[in-house]
């Protein structure tokens, strides 16, 4: 089954486009400093090239279009200018983070915290990044500095809860996760948590929590989809088809509901109906090697040998350690 939660992939930064010498290359950035989210920023900046504000307000702008390289640009441009904004250190820590340059990443939080101790946010961000290399001795640490300031801060429990998750400390988890939602009922990525900790016990709270999620934000799937992953490890398979049918319909793009729906019709014997869905999975996923893995199984018992083989070898393309295509073109090459 796939995984519930995508993985991030990780981006590498362009050179700054501040320093670029090429003519075609600057239209192209004035081009996007027109957009109309960018357009009055710029505008402000051109008549006060010396406000770090307005750099850094811009490099936000730039980030919530996922134009990082731009945005990393002007954050650097804002701490040029004003060097005694935590703010603008903990911008460049988090951005290098989210991109998984970890140990770049670091310094810029930890100068960001010698600047302003109490800067919440950057202790925070600190806490992910020793909650993503597994120190979770550090990560406690921040996630505690910041409770001691403000014991009502949501995300600090949320961390908590997602430290003990790794640790398989369920209960613990849990009270993490609803301590999250008491000081902050709306506070969506812990419902999903909850309901997935929940659904790991097959407790059927687990649905209310996904549904409470789903009513918080309706442009995310993932609820659906998880209540579909809920009755299909309950077995109840029709019912899990009408949530991903359901999550489908809601995001055509959204892959994992189509390959557990073709699990579900695989073992069902509906092999057409599986393959299918698997086919879709390639198209709107060119390189996902588990969809070319099942629509080659299907193929196989259909009794498509070169069409199955076909579709093994590409499984292999994009994951050369691909057991189960491998074994496939064993059993069909004998």
């Amino acid at each position: 089954m796939k995984n519930l939660w995508m993985k991030l992939l990780p981006v590498v930064f362009v050179v700054a486009f501040a320093s670029c010498k090429d003519g075609a290359t600057n239209k192209n950035v004035d081009k996007v400093f027109q957009h109309p989210a960018l357009k009055g920023l710029t505008e402000q900046i051109d008549k006060n090239p010396k406000d770090a504000t307005l750099y850094y307000q811009r490099g936000k702008a730039l980030h919530g279009l996922e134009m990082d390289s731009l945005a990393l640009n002007d954050f650097k441009l804002a701490i040029s200018l004003d060097s005694s904004k935590a703010q603008y250190f903990s911008a460049v820590g988090d951005l290098m983070f989210e991109h998984k340059d970890i140990a770049g990443s670091l310094p810029w939080l930890e100068h960001a915290i010698k600047i302003n101790p109490k800067d919440a946010s950057a202790h925070l961000k600190l806490a992910k990044l020793f909650f993503y290399t597994k120190d979770y001795t550090k990560a406690f640490a921040e996630i505690n500095t910041v409770l001691r300031q403000d014991v009502y801060n949501p995300e600090g429990y949320f961390l908590k809860g997602m430290i003990y998750k790794d640790l398989n400390d369920t209960a613990r988890a849990i009270s993490g996760f609803q301590t999250a939602v008491q000081v902050a009922p709306d506070y969506r990525d812990a419902m999903v948590q909850l309901g997935l900790m929940y659904s790991m016990k097959k407790d059927v709270l687990a649905l209310q929590y996904f549904d409470n999620a789903y009513k918080l934000d309706s442009t995310d799937v993932t609820p659906l989809f998880a209540k579909g992953v809920f009755y299909q490890n309950m077995n109840d398979f029709e019912t899990a088809k009408q949530q991903y049918s359901k999550a489908i319909m809601s995001d055509r793009d959204f892959t994992n509901a189509y390959i557990n729906m073709g699990y579900i019709l695989l073992q069902q014997d509906s092999l057409e109906k599986a393959k299918r869905q698997f086919d879709l999975v390639t198209q709107l996923q060119p390189d996902d090697a588990e969809a070319y893995y099942n629509r080659g199984l299907c193929n196989e018992l259909m009794g498509n040998k070169t069409e199955a083989v076909k579709d093994y070898e590409q499984a292999l393309v994009f994951a050369k350690n691909y057991r189960e295509p491998a074994e496939g073109l064993k059993r069909l090459k004998k």
